[in-house]
């Protein structure tokens, strides 16, 4: 049956600037039908719609499927489904009808499939009701729905329920669309199957083509679970992989700090199985907003299972960035390959000392909305002796935010120019890049505020 199901989820929807989240990725596989016996309930539509070729190419494509499953439960066109499978007939127009119970013979299976005739309206419901009524639901048989329909619903309730219904009592559903003008809308069908819906999901605007979907399904439906699985999971670049656990079958590797792969040497093979994968990953980035987990992931094996991941995303909240002092603009340089000096014009820059630059980053807590901030830093530089000196001094104004509840503002690159002449740390008075110390204090109040000084009166008496 291949692989049955694939997922990616992530522990938590929100996180904040610096946050981080665990990431978990499964898939299950089941094995070949011949040991692990199935139970396929046919759908098939006959209503108005189908009469003419839709019809008889829908028969021709039921039949080739019996006919696959025959084969591969026994490895023998025998005209008996083997290995404890069985396969039962429904159709539907108006109402819905079980034309074969689940059984396993071939010529039986065959007949009903020839005795279908079109007319009617489309009753989705009731064929998925019909269809889920004939599981036994004592039976260890995996158990699966095959529906095939060329239009929308024209009749009945909403079939999404019930459909769901089967799906959450374990039943694998795959859908056949024949779209035409007015026909099946193919999300319809997404909505219907089981995930992932390119493995599960099959249309066509041409009803010759019908024979061929229908044979390959029945080879998806019988073929081995999956072989030399490999997944290449590539996170965003906003985020970085910061560990990654013991996968529960296989073996994981970071290839970089964005890159891990999984690989499986084999996935239910003998046996119904699954496989997980849990990473954590944090991010790096300083922009807020709702961002996609992993920019791509990829998977093979040996068997072409089609297996397609969700896409799942996480709030970031990095409150406010304030970055008071761009950097400054360069100026672009190129000198040819062959060039073995080159006097270029850099045009005019303010004249600074020989020394270096000193960046602060301070985060103002607890700023409420509407009130913009004074932030004042005061920067000194520290002798043997413990005296301060002066090195500068900057004032910033934090403009007002609009978030509902009050936040923390990160105020980004508050730079200092330090002359080297002015050095008084100590250290060898004759060599450069000495050690030095230096203290830095931040004053910082709100500008906005209700407050109203009275006025002094005097009264003389």
């Amino acid at each position: 049956m291949g692989v049955t199901s694939s997922n990616k989820g992530i522990n938590v929807d929100r996180i904040d600037c610096n946050g981080t989240l665990k990431v978990t990725l499964a898939l299950s596989a089941s094995p070949d039908i011949s040991s692990n016996p199935t139970d396929i309930v046919l759908v098939l539509d006959r209503s108005g719609s189908m009469a003419g070729s839709p019809l008889a190419n829908m028969k021709a494509g039921a039949k080739t499927f019996i006919d696959i499953i025959d084969q591969s439960t026994d490895d023998s066109q025998d005209g008996n489904i083997g290995s404890g499978s069985r396969i039962g007939i429904v159709s539907f127009s108006d109402t819905a009808t079980a034309n074969a119970q689940l059984i396993t013979s071939v010529a039986t299976l065959r007949s009903a499939v020839d005795s279908l005739t079109a007319g009617g309206a489309t009753n989705h419901a009731a064929a998925f009701a019909k269809a889920t009524e004939l599981f036994d639901p004592l039976s260890a048989n995996a158990k699966v729905i095959v529906m095939f329909t060329d239009g929308k619903t024209t009749a009945g309730p909403p079939p999404a329920p019930i459909a769901a219904a089967a799906r959450a009592a374990g039943v694998i559903i795959y859908c056949i669309g024949l779209i035409g003008s007015d026909g099946i809308d193919v999300s319809v069908l997404n909505d219907w199957a089981t995930d992932p819906d390119a493995s599960h999901v099959a249309a066509t605007p041409d009803d010759a083509d019908l024979e061929e979907l229908f044979k390959d399904l029945a080879a998806n439906i019988s073929k081995t679970g999956a072989t030399n699985i490999v997944i290449d999971e590539v996170i965003s670049p906003d985020f970085t992989i910061t560990s990654v656990s013991p996968p529960t079958k296989g073996t994981a590797m970071m290839m970089d700090s964005n890159t891990i792969q999984w690989k499986i040497q084999e996935l239910g093979v003998s046996a119904n199985e699954g496989a997980s994968l849990e990473f954590d990953i944090q991010h790096i980035a300083q922009s807020s907003g709702e961002k996609l987990v992993n920019q791509s992931i990829t998977y093979s094996d040996t068997e072409g299972n089609v297996v397609v991941f969700p896409d799942p995303s996480v709030t970031v909240e990095c409150g406010i960035v304030v970055t008071p002092e761009p950097c400054p603009i360069p100026v672009d340089l190129t000198i040819d390959g062959c060039q073995d000096s080159a006097v270029i014009d850099a045009g005019d820059t303010y004249l600074q000392s020989l020394g270096r630059i000193l960046q602060l980053d301070v985060t103002v807590k607890n700023v409420c909305p509407g009130k913009r901030v004074a932030l004042g830093i005061i920067l000194t530089e520290v002798d043997p002796n413990g005296m301060e000196y002066q090195r500068g001094m900057k004032a910033i104004t934090i403009p007002a935010h609009s978030f509902p509840s009050c936040r923390d503002v990160l105020v980004k690159c508050v730079k200092f120019v330090l002359p080297e002449d002015l050095d008084v740390s100590g250290g060898n008075p004759d060599a450069m890049c000495n050690a030095r110390n230096f203290k830095a204090r931040f004053i910082a109040h709100t500008i906005d505020t209700d407050y109203r000084c009275c006025d002094s009166v005097i009264t003389l008496r």
